[in-house]
């Protein structure tokens, strides 16, 4: 008996290089799809509806921003489970005469759970609202008014978990 040995051994084919493109550009197709339906499903996008309104009022918007800051009126949010508690004061620490509240929770990323909360006054200075609030990032926007014009619009970032979520 011989031992022949019969070696097939033919390397790298052109097949083999065939498959390893398709692999690797399937792969990144794959990925591009994926990371562009996540970013199209996550964000909407909008920062303003129209932009070239938002530029031409940028100075007006500035300029009441400056003077409700040197207003020296400033407001505290705390959240306590569902219970939501805005209180708004004075520069030296007395009640900020103000009539409404109205709280707009928007997430960082994404509009789908956005919501506004109005609040209920409990007495001067202090409003109050029931409403569950999801764990995580929040921008708040805090828009207080006395006799439907607008003393102070502040915004805050917040974490639920810094108030004990």
């Amino acid at each position: 008996m011989s031992n022949e040995r019969i070696e097939s051994n033919r390397g790298f084919t052109g097949r083999h290089m065939l498959l390893a493109l398709i692999t690797f550009f399937g792969i990144v197709i794959a990925v591009n799809v994926t990371m562009a339906v996540f970013a199209s499903t996550s964000w909407s996008g909008l920062v303003a509806q129209d932009t070239y309104v938002a530029s031409q009022e940028f100075n007006a918007r500035a300029a009441a921003m400056r003077a409700m800051a040197a207003s020296g009126i400033a407001g505290k949010l705390s959240i306590d489970g569902d219970t939501v508690h805005y209180a708004i004061a004075n520069r030296d620490g007395s009640a900020a005469s103000v009539d409404q509240v109205t709280l707009l929770f928007k997430r960082p990323v994404g509009d789908s759970e956005d919501f506004q909360l109005a609040l209920s006054k409990i007495k001067d200075g202090e409003f109050e609202a029931t409403h569950h609030v999801q764990s995580g990032d929040w921008i708040i926007e805090a828009i207080s008014r006395r006799n439907g014009t607008v003393v102070m619009h502040e915004a805050v970032r917040i974490d639920t978990a810094e108030f004990g979520e």
